[in-house]
């Protein structure tokens, strides 16, 4: 299946459809249809060549400024203001998923983007960057996730793609850890729902002799696979990408991973959301070497939510040993009526029995109306950092992310 295609949910074609007039006056009518389509199909051409015309220009113009090029505030105010507008019978889905290529196109138009995630491609990772970035971002595949973070951060590449918690197996430990080595920026955040697929050449399931997979998915679709596979070898490889290309080589295998791997390697998908539980979900945050913010002194732009139209903010902060000081930054932010979302306590490396908080709230506390308040909690903090102000992310559940490689550790 080509990109574009791979856009659409499974089951429905770009095209307009096979013909199904009745008679000479429903063939004259599809044609007429048929024409006019081409007719816009023209005018999109010339229109998207318009808005790529503006983006080139815009890069020109901030070819000398240093930053990001992703503007995640920015591309949902467009994305809302577009939505808020849409009379249909276009799906809202189907609009944000062209945009965010449009976005992707514009970005790539003004510099190139390379984009860290963790590899091999095809693992949920790879899919959950594409299906958010877009396709025109250039995908660089690391070995492990210290490895996103020291590519970005020594500016190789200008985004990466993180897995921070799933809501099965809870947080992902070591990213919060590399928060605390490395100077980088929450910059988006996005949800994906983490869904399997069995992935083979085989005929029929009773062909299936062996299935690979990473242990987390052989682990969560072991109901499943007991049910229909009781007799199947089950063999744990280093990711589900790494499974998919094993099973390609062999008629009688099969793998476990995200059902676009199957485009991929050309594999058929034997079954759809084998997992045993289904609200599994992982959210992953982008992050750069720069906070998304709006640099000091620029106008910015009034949006709800914020000054910036961040609604999200990340924390990190270590605590003097002494009863109360926990409650003390709580009741800060209770005073000004911030809703705390996450809080988790991780051991601070190199002090034994000492730890560093991590906690997101439901405020943009880099609005220059809360400055009292970031005052007042690092003054209660022996340490305090920002990790990004950004917008809450969406929740990417399209047929065309079902069956995943939701894991190469817990969904990533």
């Amino acid at each position: 299946m080509d990109d574009a295609k791979a856009h659409w949910p499974q089951g429905r074609d770009r095209q307009d459809g096979p013909d199904t007039g009745n008679g000479a006056d429903g063939s004259q009518r599809l044609a007429a249809i048929r024409k006019e389509i081409d007719t816009v199909d023209q005018e999109l051409l010339r229109l998207f060549n318009r808005r790529a015309e503006l983006s080139v220009e815009v890069g020109r113009i901030k070819a000398t400024e240093p930053g990001i090029i992703f503007k995640p505030m920015r591309e949902r105010e467009v994305l809302d203001g577009l939505a808020a507008k849409n009379p249909g019978p276009l799906p809202e889905e189907h609009l944000r998923a062209i945009w965010r290529e449009i976005f992707s196109s514009s970005r790539a138009l003004q510099r190139p983007q390379n984009v860290a995630y963790l590899g091999p491609e095809g693992t949920f990772s790879y899919f959950a960057g594409v299906e958010y970035l877009g396709h025109a971002a250039s995908f660089h595949p690391c070995g492990d996730i210290a490895q996103i973070f020291e590519e970005v951060c020594s500016g190789q590449c200008e985004l990466g793609v993180v897995p921070l918690e799933n809501s099965l197996q809870g947080t992902v430990g070591v990213s919060f850890d590399l928060f605390l080595k490395y100077e980088v920026f929450i910059q988006a955040e996005l949800f994906s729902r983490i869904s399997h697929c069995l992935l083979s050449n085989a005929p029929t399931l009773a062909a299936v002799r062996t299935v690979y997979s990473h242990p987390q998915p052989l682990a969560q679709c072991g109901g499943w696979l007991r049910a229909h596979l009781p007799g199947a070898a089950l063999i744990p490889v280093e990711s589900t990408a790494a499974a998919a290309q094993r099973a390609a080589n062999q008629p009688d295998a099969a793998a476990i991973g995200h059902g676009k791997l199957a485009d991929m390697l050309g594999l058929g998908v034997l079954a759809r959301r084998i997992e045993d539980e289904p609200g599994n979900w992982t959210r992953f945050v982008i992050i750069g070497p720069k906070s998304a913010q709006v640099p000091q002194g620029a106008e910015p732009r009034p949006t709800p939510g914020g000054c910036n139209g961040a609604d999200k903010t990340s924390l990190l902060f270590t605590l003097p040993d002494k009863a109360g000081s926990l409650s003390t930054v709580l009741d800060l932010l209770a005073g000004h009526e911030i809703n705390m979302r996450k809080l988790e306590s991780r051991p601070l490396r190199g002090q034994c029995w000492k730890y560093v908080f991590f906690a997101d709230v439901e405020s943009d506390l880099e609005d220059p109306r809360h400055a009292a308040l970031l005052e007042r909690l690092r003054n209660a903090c022996t340490s305090f950092r920002i990790l990004g102000s950004y917008p809450t992310g969406p929740q990417l559940d399209r047929m065309s992310l079902s069956g995943d490689d939701a894991s190469d550790e817990q969904g990533i």
